[in-house]
């Protein structure tokens, strides 16, 4: 999905789902569909038609075994829960009602049965069964890491899974994405029989059993591969594999060029899948036949005859108007927008940067309607606008960033710090007096005011030289704060504290510290990335970024470099950490609304 992973489309956000002053108001970036619309059409293409309705989020599709239902994931209700219907779209049911995540359904060979993907234990995603007739769930796998894309054997006997519950998530060649390294399990539908069958150390995903049980077919890539080729943009070819699953012995399957995602096994011996990569998007089959075409062309599955497709189209409009999501917590009003959105003082305007491409971007601000915007400086990359204590200046990141956007400038420089170079820059809310207030070599950004609007922290990355910094904004004179990997400062709206983001080998976690350099303390300590901070309006609370929760679906499926990013938010002092987003997207970079919004309009979108 090129426009997700370029971010190359208008990014922008109005506050007019945002509802009342007793419930916190967050704000965040989500790299995910706006719109997901299921569709059936002929294995060819033609025939196309809408089986769901435009407007919500409906996706990962699956036929039963005898081809009389169709069972979906919809968002339609609030968080993903699991639904069936007929093929024509007729006799909607829901099947799973939990504030968790449930996703990628696989029926029974009776249909009675169908195996998914549920948060709903310890918030990992793991394995459970859900009774079509009775809708009673059990689980099946449990553990801190995650399964995925379950199938059931023809025969019953055996459930085929992908999982990641070997891997320790490593980081991307010299980045800070991770890697997703999967391997093939067995399980028995009782839970007993857990076994890997591919070699670890690589990636394996989505498998599809042949009809004598006694094989499946996955796609397969390198680790580093699963980085690369996740934003949809890539061009590898990766391969398709048949699995012996008494042997674990693999034979590849002849298939075209690109990168094959979802594939299956049709009962002609065709194997349809979907291509994802920078020469073509959309259905194929390894006979080299095509079916349904375009870049948002996503989850296909096959009905038992291999006549017929559903899939998903999705869309990405980006408008003004928030997204009002679903929220695991009551207390806060959750919406999601584009990138790096910033509250100002008053809580009625927002700062939102729209990426026009790889190397430029434009800063704009709404107000709360989300309707009138005032354009402020269009010039490279802008990142991470942060307003002045009185509302008058937007302070932000300025330069090239090259490794941020660009997958191929990003692999071949993986360990230059500089990324082109970047400084802080500031404008007056008007657009008025732009300016650029740092200096040197370094790629300098992330700035944040401090509440006496005299001084400014940034970090500072570059050679021999990274850390964070405290400019004062009328004489320029600098102060060093820290010396190690740190980023993401941002100061406390009392300005005792700031918050940041330390790299401790190949994690990252919270940490707080004076200005003046003392009590530096750890607040959180995961194996994973912590990032993107925000402090709540009365200084007690931080939202964060988090991976903590692993991977919800294969890193190819949603188009997003990180799809591991949740919304957190936690005290101070790093107790009470609660999750407050739990799906399969990419979110971050969360605002938190002032209470003294001087403009609130009530409506949901």
């Amino acid at each position: 999905m090129k426009d997700l992973r370029g971010f190359s489309v208008l990014f922008v956000l109005g506050l007019s789902s945002l509802l009342c002053l007793a419930a916190d108001h967050v704000v965040f970036a989500r790299l995910a569909p706006s719109q997901a619309t299921l569709y059936v059409a002929n294995a060819d293409g033609s025939g196309e038609h809408a089986i769901t309705r435009s407007g919500s989020l409906d996706y990962n599709p699956a036929w039963s075994p005898k081809g009389d239902w169709i069972a979906f994931t919809s968002e339609r209700e609030g968080s993903a829960d699991l639904f069936r219907m007929h093929p024509d779209g007729s006799g909607v049911e829901r099947l799973t009602d939990s504030p968790a995540y449930d996703d990628q359904a696989a029926f029974s060979p009776d249909e009675k049965q169908i195996v998914f993907v549920s948060t709903r234990a310890a918030g990992f995603a793991n394995l459970w069964i859900v009774n079509v007739t009775t809708h009673a769930v059990k689980p099946l796998t449990s553990g801190h890491g995650g399964d995925f894309r379950p199938a059931w054997s023809p025969d019953g006997k055996w459930i085929a899974f992908s999982s990641d519950r070997d891997s320790d998530l490593p980081l991307a060649k010299g980045r800070w994405e991770r890697l997703h390294v999967v391997d093939i399990y067995i399980v028995h539908p009782d839970g007993s029989g857990l076994k890997r069958i591919t070699r670890h150390g690589d990636f394996c995903g989505t498998p599809k059993w042949e009809g004598d049980s006694k094989s499946v077919v996955a796609y397969c890539m390198t680790a580093q591969e699963t980085w690369s080729d996740r934003a949809g943009e890539g061009d590898t070819d990766d391969n398709l594999e048949r699995i012996d699953i008494a042997s674990g012995a693999t034979t590849p399957v002849k298939a075209g060029p690109g990168v094959k995602i979802a594939p299956s096994i049709l009962p002609s011996g065709d194997i349809g899948y979907m291509r994802q990569d920078k020469k073509a998007h959309g259905i194929f089959y390894a006979s080299g036949k095509q079916g349904p075409a375009g870049g948002y062309v996503m989850f296909p599955a096959w009905s038992p005859d291999g006549e017929r497709v559903v899939y998903s189209r999705l869309v990405d409009d980006r408008s003004a108007v928030p997204h009002k999501v679903w929220s695991r917590d009551e207390g806060f009003d959750l919406s999601w927008t584009g990138v790096l959105p910033a509250y100002d003082p008053s809580g009625a305007n927002l700062a939102v940067t729209r990426i026009d491409s790889k190397d430029s971007s434009t800063l704009l601000v709404f107000d709360s309607t989300g309707k009138s915007r005032t354009l402020l400086h269009r010039d490279d990359l802008i990142l991470a606008p942060q307003w002045s204590p009185d509302g008058r200046q937007v302070v932000f990141g300025i330069g090239k960033f090259s490794a941020f956007l660009n997958f191929d400038e990003g692999e071949k420089k993986p360990v230059d710090p500089v990324n082109g170079g970047a400084q802080v820059g500031i404008i007056n809310a008007d657009g008025t007096d732009f300016h650029i207030i740092t200096a040197g070599p370094n790629n300098n950004a992330f700035p944040s005011f401090a509440p006496d609007g005299k001084r400014i922290v940034y970090r500072t990355a570059g050679p021999g030289e990274d850390g964070l910094r405290i400019i004062d904004i009328g004489d320029k004179s600098i102060v060093k704060l820290t010396d190690e990997w740190d980023n993401f400062p941002i100061w406390s709206p009392s300005g005792d504290l700031l918050a940041f983001v330390r790299r401790l080998g190949t994690d990252f976690a919270v940490f707080t510290i004076h200005p003046d350099g003392t009590g530096l303390k750890q607040l959180t300590n995961i194996h994973g990335n912590e990032a993107h901070l925000a402090w709540s309006p009365d200084g007690n609370r931080l939202l964060f970024t988090s991976s903590r929760m692993g991977f919800k679906d294969e890193a190819l499926y949603t188009g997003a470099p990180q799809p591991y990013g949740e919304i957190f938010v936690m005290n101070i002092d790093g107790t009470h950490v609660e999750q407050l987003t739990d799906n399969q997207w990419e979110e971050g970079v969360p605002a938190w609304q002032p209470h003294d919004a001087k403009s609130m309009a009530a409506g949901t979108h």
